[in-house]
């Protein structure tokens, strides 16, 4: 096995597919063989060596499950939908608004991820910032009820949603990291396959829940209802993980950083990543680039189903629902063939797929509500896919003892990017209205969200599945 930087970083020779261990205690770890033949140790590494029971599995997918209220509720289908309307005074103005918040947010999501992450990693209290940090986004959650529908509220609202996000990203670090306490390396893509699938069912759940606690036609009180729901809901469902998951004690603890030393940490280590490892900044580059292409389908989806191909409000959260399963169930399933296969060959399917998909939905955009219910529906089925195979790629790759550094520069590449969806969706609309001369061109979005995920596809081909070694 090789070192980083005198030994301070314990390093996988490979990406690994698989691992066989005793069914006791891991004392016994043998050898496996890594993509592309040869053998790992994998006495060393990130990933767990024995196999998690299926409780401690479960139980940190239920993480996913309980705190999608925030993706699916609050950011998707209802808060920002409420918060951009003329309650709130004029819409294209609020929108701009909320766009500027978003974009504030990412910045600060870009600054304190790694940073944060990495404090995870040398304190090795990772469970207890994820606790604390699940508690204050139920929190932010359920504090949304305030926002009341006028005018005088909308600072509020955008900077409650603009720290809710903060802070649901620096989650999903620490969230992301503890993986290695649940999945080999034979399982780590069925178990993240498994997170992501609970995630899209819980949305589905929750919406189907406030539809039947309060009917269809959300008024602004049945969306200030849905807000203490969805604080109640990420409280009780990630309860299970803080009982199955700990702390790993830590022989010793560094000493505090400041926060001039946390960032000259971070970037020796970025340097080292590069000129150890490039392959794997290569991965964080092209991962970033198709991950914001995979947010597009899903936020500006809706967008073209009400605009272009004439959904109803209605019929989009019925899309939405229906939508969140398939993607939910096409997530779980791909998870086993990550496994079996391999992360890359499952991103660079899904990322194809989702090509030829919005291609047809432009190309076939006057076929109305049909076209998109089967090729909108189709490309929902790879976009979860594609991330949790990105999510396992990474695991799979990172040195005992990073994780939380290294999810976290996962989290800020991708925040780096964040504005090319909605930038090439706006610009690929401004084209296409002088191409046809005026007129509703806004399928031609969907050219820009298809741009950015071919240029993210084109990255990731070069990306190699071994050779994470950083040696």
């Amino acid at each position: 096995m090789t070192t980083w930087d005198e030994g301070s970083w314990s390093l996988f020779e490979a990406t690994v597919t698989g691992v066989s261990t005793d069914s006791g205690d891991g004392a016994d770890i043998q050898p496996v063989s890594a993509p592309g033949g040869g053998e790992v140790d994998l006495s060393e590494g990130n990933l767990a060596t024995v196999k998690a029971t299926k409780w401690k599995v479960l139980s940190w997918g239920m993480w996913d499950w309980g705190t999608q209220p925030f993706a699916t509720v609050i950011t998707t289908f209802v808060f920002s939908v409420y918060l951009t309307s003329t309650a709130f005074g004029e819409k294209d103005a609020n929108s701009v608004a909320l766009s500027w918040s978003t974009a504030i947010a990412g910045l600060f999501i870009a600054i304190l991820a790694p940073v944060l992450g990495q404090g995870s990693d040398r304190s090795g209290k990772r469970m207890r910032n994820l606790r604390w940090q699940t508690w204050l986004l139920a929190g932010i959650s359920a504090s949304l009820w305030f926002v009341k529908p006028d005018p005088s509220f909308l600072i509020l609202g955008l900077v409650l949603l603009a720290v809710g996000n903060i802070v649901a990203e620096i989650a999903n670090v620490n969230y992301y990291a503890s993986i290695d306490q649940v999945a080999t390396p034979t399982s780590v893509g069925r178990v993240s396959g498994l997170g992501w699938g609970l995630g899209y069912i819980g949305g589905i759940a929750i919406l189907l829940l406030i539809v039947a606690l309060r009917g269809g036609g959300f008024s602004a009180d049945d969306v200030r209802f849905s807000m203490l729901l969805s604080g109640a809901w990420t409280l009780l469902f990630t309860i299970p993980i803080f009982f199955a998951l700990r702390d790993k004690p830590k022989p010793q603890i560094p000493p505090r950083q400041s926060i001039r030393e946390a960032y000259g940490a971070l970037f020796a280590s970025l340097k080292r990543i590069h000129r150890n490892s490039p392959n794997t900044t290569g991965f964080l580059l092209a991962s970033a680039l198709f991950r914001d292409g995979l947010a597009g389908v899903f936020v500006y989806g809706g967008i073209l189903a009400q605009g272009t191909f004439g959904f109803t409000f209605d019929e989009v959260i019925v899309f939405g629902i229906v939508a969140n399963l398939a993607a939910g169930l096409s997530t779980m399933a791909f998870g086993l063939l990550d496994d079996k296969v391999g992360p890359k060959k499952v991103i660079l399917v899904s990322l194809t797929a989702l090509i030829i998909l919005g291609l047809a939905i432009f190309f076939l955009h006057d076929g109305g509500k049909p076209v998109f219910w089967v090729c909108g529906l189709g490309m929902t089925l790879f976009v979860g896919p594609a991330q949790s195979a990105s999510r396992s790629f990474l695991a799979r790759a990172i040195p005992a003892g990073k994780s939380g550094e290294v999810f976290g520069l996962y989290a800020t590449t991708g925040r780096v990017v964040s504005f090319l969806a909605p930038l090439a969706f706006g610009l690929a609309i401004v084209i296409g209205k002088k191409a046809i001369g005026g007129g509703d061109a806004q399928y031609f979005g969907i050219l820009g969200i298809v741009l950015v995920l071919m240029i993210g596809l084109a990255a990731m081909i070069p990306v190699k599945e071994t050779g994470h070694s950083f040696d």
